[in-house]
């Protein structure tokens, strides 16, 4: 038998209460009668007893029969099955994975801290109980693996001054990067009869020894991005100047002045600190 096979055993309370009148009758009878021999039928509930089986909401029990594979059961309840039955107990239970920090290269090479958050539960309990050595163990390995694949896939952000421009970065393709390593997860996990309900990750951060470097480049790239923007409006403003001046006929400018002037205003505009204004009293040319 290859697949999962779902028993539903016979009702526990029937066997429990045959199981008292077999075990305290045969007392009674050896007490009354004064004869062993009801002190087989003692030894048989007694064996009897070891068949007893308790199942709780949302687990299972795996039943062998001398190694042999004999079914599951999946129903909550209590019951009696064959005292020389084997009994594994397998949780159906959802179960949470927060993965260790692991260091990896990402799709440019670079270094970085990921980690996983794996929300998992056994859906066929003969994979999980015979496919694999030990599912849980299997489940923590192959997530590892997956995140070591995803990190090498993809890069951890795009850096526009190297012409790197992907549609899918760890930072910020947060939906994306989750349903990649979902379904990385899932088609490892599969042999094992693990359903993975959600993976995503749970930390993700440049390595120690680049982290300096790459956060002073992020600065740098912030204030390259805000110079050029302030630059843009310097020259609108310029523009605006000039063209106001020549419309309204308020100074004639040459050549020579409107360059002194477009200077001033883009020391004026683009200047880190404010500017000094110096009053002129004499003429344009003193």
């Amino acid at each position: 038998m290859k697949e999962e096979k779902i028993i539903v055993p016979a009702n526990g309370y029937l066997m429990l209460f045959l199981f008292i009148i077999l075990f305290f009758g045969s007392i009674a009878t050896i007490i009354a009668m004064q004869t062993p021999w009801p002190g087989i039928t003692i030894f048989l509930s007694i064996v009897m007893a070891f068949g007893f089986l308790m199942v709780q909401p949302n687990g299972s029990r795996v039943l062998l029969l001398f190694g042999k594979y004999v079914g599951t059961v999946k129903k909550n309840g209590f019951y009696w099955v064959n005292p020389f039955y084997t009994k594994k107990k397998i949780s159906l239970r959802a179960s949470n994975f927060d993965s260790e920090r692991l260091k990896v290269n990402d799709k440019l090479g670079n270094p970085v801290m990921i980690s996983t958050i794996l929300v998992w539960r056994v859906q066929n309990t003969y994979k999980a109980a015979f496919d694999v050595d030990n599912y849980e163990n299997f489940v923590r390995v192959q997530t590892d693996a997956a995140v070591r694949k995803l990190a090498s896939m993809y890069p951890y952000d795009n850096f526009a001054d190297e012409g790197v421009d992907e549609d899918i970065t760890l930072r910020s393709s947060v939906n994306e990067v989750s349903e990649a390593l979902e379904k990385e997860i899932d088609e490892r996990l599969t042999i094992a009869g693990i359903e993975v309900l959600e993976a995503r990750i749970g930390y993700l951060a440049y390595a120690n020894e680049i982290a300096n470097a790459m956060l002073k480049r992020q600065q740098a790239t912030a204030i390259v991005a805000a110079r050029h923007k302030i630059v843009e409006g310097a020259v609108s403003m310029v523009e605006m100047a000039i063209e106001a001046l020549n419309k309204n006929d308020v100074v004639e400018l040459d050549e020579e002045r409107k360059a002194a002037m477009v200077s001033n205003l883009m020391v004026v505009l683009c200047g880190d600190k404010d500017a000094s204004p110096i009053v002129n009293t004499g003429t344009l040319s003193h």
